[in-house]
């Protein structure tokens, strides 16, 4: 069996166990996991974990996120396909081309300039033309290309950054860990209802590294 081949059935197993097993239910999204190679987004020397069930380093004191949250956070955006996606965060660019997969368009920002330079590399050898990254400070959004039909955060914020909730079009999500910059955060998802209405879930307790920025950590 060729390496190609090993990482397609891995894929596919991470697929079954790690998502549609613990309850991911969008075929748009497990398909999308389905399709993005994670083994092309993280070091070459971690390429046998690319389908562990976790979080793998990817150098500046950033991780990849497990493939669980990757999947759970992207349903929670409820895309139907097409839309315009804001991504904080871009680190090896996997999250933004799983969500490249569904939406029509997606912004990435991240504040690495490696990171962001490395991850446009990858995005652009897979073929991801619908998936622009910048290096910038993401908590202040990408305000030139608002609104946003749904905004996805991979970083623990102290709140909800307002920037970013005001580039939010009406009826999209917003999906964020909020809460200590060290421990466990909280996954909130917050609903614009209306110019100045928005509506916030709990969607349960995660680990992310700070979000750094002028409306988060410093």
């Amino acid at each position: 069996m060729n390496q190609d081949n090993g990482f397609e059935l891995q894929r596919a197993s991470m697929v079954d166990y790690q998502l549609r097993a613990r309850g991911i239910g969008s075929p748009l999204v497990l398909e999308a996991m389905g399709r993005v190679p994670r083994e092309r987004f993280i070091p070459e020397r971690m390429k046998d974990c690319a389908y562990d069930d976790g979080p793998l380093p990817i150098g500046a004191g950033q991780t990849i996120s497990q493939p669980y949250i990757v999947a759970l956070m992207t349903e929670a955006l409820d895309l139907e396909g097409g839309e315009r996606v804001l991504d904080i965060g871009t680190g090896s660019g996997y999250a933004a081309a799983v969500l490249g997969c569904i939406a029509s368009e997606v912004f990435s920002i991240e504040r690495v300039r490696e990171l962001a330079d490395r991850a446009a590399r990858t995005l652009a050898a897979e073929g991801f033309d619908n998936v622009r990254v910048r290096c910038g400070d993401g908590t202040i959004g990408w305000s030139e290309h608002q609104p946003f039909d749904g905004i996805i955060v991979a970083a623990g914020a102290p709140s909800v950054p307002e920037s970013l909730k005001h580039q939010l079009a009406v009826g999209g999500h917003l999906v964020i860990p909020v809460g200590s910059e060290h421990s466990v955060q909280s996954l909130e998802r917050i609903t614009r209802l209306t110019e100045n209405e928005f509506r916030t879930e709990d969607l349960g307790a995660v680990r992310f590294v700070p979000l750094i920025g002028e409306q988060g950590w410093s």
